[in-house]
């Protein structure tokens, strides 16, 4: 399998459509050693070594490290019990099409990189992916928690900061955090974490949407139209996730259905630097 090409079908995100599923039956469609990866696609995985393999299928359940959101791990396994162990998941940095799967298969492959590859399965072939579902349930309480600390620090500060604006955020288990425009004083902590609970207690419903730029436009929301470099299809929208009664995210990762299912959490502390504030938050 060549490093992916403009014109390589993309794959199927099928997180995207249903969050809950843990395992998928699926189709390979490529088979690749490491270090036969174009240079750009290599950078993606720090912690690779030469015998591991990236293997792409027609969909996948496994969310790609992005937009604040750690990768999926689990497995690939073939009817035959043949088993692949998913290390870390990326999108294809040449073209975003593809979802690059790192891993290594349960019994190593040494492939020369002048040789042609031999690996357990074949290309195409039926395979079923399995996720860790507790790591899942994990990252996608965070996610959701992170939008509702947004939410919450703009519902109190947004007339409160100077040129307060909501910028980027990290929903990794240790290092959660959510970044904003203006200076954020310390008294403001307490206040955050009580407009947290309210929303959390509130079980407000997560509704994955699909929006056009009119649909933005129509609901006074054009600050949130994802920006240049995100381009779409003929046909296709933006894919927001609406926690009903609070706030709306451009937004591909995975969710809780409702933000009481987030668990606790805990506003950790405020950080200031350079004009610009950091929110640290955890869920228990």
């Amino acid at each position: 399998m060549a490093s992916p090409t403009p014109s390589a079908p993309p794959t199927i995100l099928t997180y995207q459509h249903d969050s809950a599923l843990t395992t998928l039956e699926t189709t390979i469609t490529g088979i690749q050693p490491f270090p036969t990866l174009d240079p750009a696609n290599q950078q993606l995985f720090k912690q690779a070594t030469p015998d591991d393999h990236v293997i792409t299928t027609h969909s996948t359940i496994f969310h790609p490290q992005g937009g604040g959101q750690p990768s999926d791990t689990g497995t690939i396994t073939s009817p035959d019990g043949t088993t692949f162990t998913v290390t870390s998941v990326r999108k294809d940095a040449l073209t975003s099409n593809q979802v690059l799967h790192l891993g290594h298969f349960s019994t190593p492959i040494s492939t020369p990189i002048s040789t042609p590859i031999s690996t357990p399965f074949p290309v195409p072939s039926t395979v079923t992916q399995s996720i860790n579902a507790e790591q899942r349930l994990l990252h996608s309480k965070l996610h959701t928690a992170g939008h509702v600390l947004g939410s919450a620090v703009r519902h109190l500060l947004e007339n409160e900061v100077p040129d307060f604006d909501e910028l980027k955020a990290s929903h990794f288990p240790d290092s959660a955090s959510c970044e904003f425009h203006g200076l954020i004083e310390g008294k403001w902590k307490a206040p955050i974490q009580g407009k947290v609970d309210e929303l959390l207690k509130a079980a407000m419903p997560v509704q994955v949407e699909w929006w056009s730029a009119d649909d933005f436009r129509e609901k006074g929301l054009e600050r949130l139209i994802p920006g240049e470099g995100v381009v779409l299809a003929p046909g296709e929208k933006f894919r927001v996730v609406n926690i009903v009664g609070a706030e709306v995210y451009p937004c591909g990762g995975t969710h809780v259905d409702r933000t009481d299912l987030c668990g606790k959490v805990g506003v950790k502390k405020i950080s200031r630097s350079k004009g610009t504030s950091k929110v640290s938050y955890g869920v228990e």
